[in-house]
């Protein structure tokens, strides 16, 4: 089975802790301090792989992590950077927070590098917070925590053309005579499991590049049969090439057919329905005329003056071909459109900023104190030296940074109430 969708788990690289260490040397009995910085964390990178052309890997592959940066070492040595994790993927490859279904970045248009998920920046050693009233200081700054997302990845094709119609109309056949693509041919509903990429080169015109979309039968766009996993590969075109059974070979008419599929694509997305449409009337070297119908006449009675050009064609003898890929061409010169990029509706680096974690800021009127509590603030405690005076200043514009202060004025807090915080008092003061 063709795979183009995905669902993984990618990871950056958390940031490696400052360090907290002072000069012990001979004759230097007080040394300053020497800690050194965190190394950063390594970030989760996506990039195109011409080679790829399906998401397969990702059934095996679920979990990507980058590496953690190293901590910081004495001697002002500095903690080695983690390395990134660089995740290829086909062009075309649609990258979505997986709960929202939000996109985070379109793998097409020039776009073949990408950085999803930053690694987290290294903290500083203690030797950053050194001033001339406070020398030894005894706390260094932790590494930024790492980033975790959950991804959707679904694969778009990249065509300017695409092959639409019904099983066993030829279209893998028409594919293989007109590009260099080699599709696996058999009289099979959903034989083709795979959209083919070709290219079709003419001379003294334009080339492009067209897919043979997998055969849709009514209900596709509702998910029957294979619909919806394919519908998706045509957003991305131009123009379609409608084939169409004109000899009827399997018992159906080609003008319902016509009107089926047209049906199909324009309750999946009105817009792909809206684009210029040419039909390639199939097979027209089984056509047996009886009673003077025509049906190629027919076909044309019932499109042309909607302004959907027809054209007979035979895929296996190759008859009428040339005409229908320089009308296509000539349409494609026509159109100034820019290709189709899905625009970005989610940025990891501002929807997952880690420091803000949730808080409480409430009054016990058993204990008559304000209690604030948070994981945050529980971790900001733990890496803070509140004994220092520099320590106990960092503390309290981290509280005033992040609206806490604000928030214990609004519930009427009064200069030598008590704020408890995991265990520790302290009365405030403005």
């Amino acid at each position: 089975m063709f795979a183009d969708r995905a669902k993984i788990y990618i990871r950056s690289g958390k940031g490696g802790d400052g360090h907290v260490s002072f000069r012990r040397e001979k004759y230097v009995p007080n040394g300053g301090p020497d800690g050194g910085d965190g190394g950063h964390g390594g970030s989760v990178i996506f990039e195109v792989d011409e080679g790829l052309n399906t998401l397969t890997d990702f059934r095996h592959i679920r979990k990507y992590c980058a590496q953690d940066g190293e901590q910081g070492g004495k001697k002002n040595c500095r903690g080695k950077n983690g390395e990134d994790i660089i995740i290829k993927v086909p062009e075309g490859t649609v990258i979505k927070e997986l709960e929202s279904g939000k996109i985070i970045a379109d793998m097409s248009n020039g776009n073949r590098r990408q950085v999803i998920l930053s690694g987290g920046k290294g903290g500083n050693g203690n030797q950053h917070y050194a001033t001339s009233t406070m020398q030894a200081p005894k706390y260094a700054q932790p590494g930024q925590p790492a980033k975790e997302l959950n991804l959707f990845l679904e694969l778009k094709v990249i065509a300017d053309v695409g092959l639409v119609g019904f099983p066993n109309v030829g279209k893998s056949t028409l594919l293989s005579r007109v590009t260099n693509a080699k599709p696996k041919i058999a009289n099979y509903h959903f034989t083709t499991l795979n959209p083919n990429l070709g290219v079709v080169d003419l001379d003294g015109s334009k080339g492009f590049v067209i897919a043979d979309i997998p055969g849709l039968i009514e209900g596709a766009s509702e998910g029957v049969g294979l619909g919806h996993e394919f519908l998706r590969h045509i957003e991305r075109t131009k123009v379609l090439i409608h084939l169409v059974d004109a000899a009827s070979t399997e018992g159906r008419d080609p003008i319902q057919d016509i009107y089926t599929i047209n049906k199909e694509l324009e309750a999946y997305n009105i817009d792909i329905a809206n684009r210029p449409q040419v039909i390639a009337a199939n097979k027209i070297d089984a056509i047996n005329i009886e009673d003077g119908l025509d049906p190629i006449q027919k076909i044309r009675d019932e499109f042309e003056p909607k302004g959907i050009k027809v054209f007979p064609i035979s895929a296996v003898s190759g008859q009428g071909l040339k005409e229908v890929l320089y009308y296509v061409s000539n349409l494609l010169s026509q159109i100034n459109e820019p290709p189709t990029v899905f625009e970005p509706e989610f940025n990891p680096d501002t929807e997952l900023i880690t420091g803000n974690e949730p808080y409480t800021v409430e009054y016990d009127p058993k204990e008559n104190a304000y209690v604030v509590e948070g994981p945050r603030i529980e971790k900001m405690l733990g890496y803070t030296n509140l004994e220092s005076e520099r320590g106990f200043k960092f503390f309290q514009d981290f509280l005033k940074d992040n609206g806490i202060l604000e928030e214990l004025e609004a519930l009427g807090i009064q200069e030598g109430d008590t704020v408890r915080m995991y265990g520790l008092a302290f009365n405030y003061y403005k």
